[in-house]
């Protein structure tokens, strides 16, 4: 397992304390948004999709810190945009240890390097870099040349400093098994604590809407995926939702279990969907509609959605709700540590092999460094990253 155990304990007694008190909905990890702004423009995301006002605007220190107090989540994901340009960030993160909080901080790594020396090495903080696969089927995820070579580069970095570093990874249908292979073994051998999966969610506004998986694809891609045995890879995620995702274990979306604060309140009912606001936590609890959301009610918008903000809380719910969870989670758990044992005691150690790969696609559709579809909208202040121009890309052939 690519979690520790600390935060693996904090988790587990979270939730039998809510068990044994009866409550039946209760957040597991908090998803904090405290800008919406990003560097990037990729193709599949609907969240940079506001006006330019919308854009420049950021949650201050205290208002993510008040957010964190009355959702009681032991977790707190930071994603975005991108918080890196968030011009508090490193303050909101100390506050957040300092609470004992276990905190992922997503980004794309762009601007990791550049900020590293604002945080402190901790076992409450851990970098999520966003790396949607290999090279080329990164660079073509988040529509940028050369964002490949400076995640990498800044994985490195920060786990050469002793910070927690893991990997987030969204899956369309041109993803390709046997690359996401040697994929899993490169991060292994870069020193990354644990690897993050999920299909990508298809968000209305997105410019690519032809590559979202459907329900049945996902289970044949991630059984493809996942189903070869004796790879010792380290997953940060729950034993049971990777056997959801290979359609071996059956789960409902437990939406309240990922709460979403942003800059407009606690966004109803979940991280994917916005379909209003409530003024508080427990107003988000009582006023939403729980039943109208997840695939058993029918809702068309939930019917292919397999993403581990709805799933991951069900998964954890189901380890510890039922014996049946439990055990099956315990039995897939030995079984990791037994093949991660067998890995480091008979493979060789390798050089992970990060060769250049080119990109095929039309020509720049906006300057170097500019972010794509916003036209610098944040204003004179939000950071630019010298990359390879931005390129409207194909997709690979399988």
């Amino acid at each position: 397992m690519g979690v520790p155990l600390s935060q693996m304990w904090t988790v587990a007694s979270y939730v039998l304390g809510k068990k044994l008190r009866g409550v039946k909905r209760y957040p597991v990890v908090l998803m904090l948004e405290p800008l919406f702004r990003c560097n990037l423009a990729c193709a599949g995301c609907g969240k940079i999709q506001y006006p330019a006002e919308t854009l420049r605007r950021h949650l201050t220190p205290e208002q993510c810190f008040q957010a964190v107090d009355e959702c009681g989540a032991p977790l707190v994901s930071i994603p975005g945009g991108e918080p890196l340009l968030h011009p508090q960030i490193d303050e909101i993160v100390a506050g957040l240890v300092a609470r004992k909080k276990y905190v992922y901080l997503c980004t794309n790594a762009l601007l990791l390097k550049k900020h590293l020396h604002k945080f402190q090495p901790s076992k409450y903080l851990s970098f999520s870099v966003h790396v949607d696969g290999p090279r080329e089927e990164h660079d073509l995820a988040v529509c940028r040349e050369g964002t490949y070579d400076a995640a990498i580069e800044a994985i490195r970095a920060a786990i050469d400093l002793g910070f927690r570093v893991t990997t987030n990874t969204t899956l369309f249908d041109y993803a390709d098994p046997d690359r996401m292979h040697q994929f899993f073994d490169d991060m292994m051998e870069l020193g990354v604590e644990g690897m993050m999966l999920s299909p990508g969610y298809n968000y209305e506004k997105a410019p690519d809407q032809q590559h979202f998986l459907r329900r049945r694809r996902t289970v044949d891609l991630f059984s493809q995926i996942l189903g070869v045995g004796g790879r010792g890879w380290r997953f940060n995620q729950s034993p049971l939702f990777l056997e959801f995702l290979q359609g071996r274990w059956d789960l409902e979306c437990t939406p309240w279990g990922t709460p979403t604060y942003n800059l407009f309140g606690w966004q109803k009912p979940c991280y994917l969907l916005q379909e209003g606001y409530a003024q508080s936590f427990q107003e988000l609890l009582d006023s939403t509609p729980w039943e109208k959301y997840g695939r058993r009610s029918g809702n068309s918008k939930c019917q292919d959605c397999m993403v581990h903000c709805g799933y991951e809380p069900s998964a954890v719910d189901a380890t510890f709700g039922s014996l049946r969870g439990f055990a099956a989670t315990a039995r897939l758990t030995v079984q990791a540590f037994a093949r991660n044992l067998m890995r480091r005691g008979t493979a060789p150690r390798r050089t992970p092999q990060f060769q250049t790969v080119g990109l095929r696609g039309a020509p720049p559709a906006a300057e170097p460094g500019e972010p794509h579809g916003l036209q610098n909208a944040a204003g004179p202040d939000l950071p630019l990253v010298e990359l390879a121009p931005l390129r409207v890309l194909e997709p690979l052939e399988r």
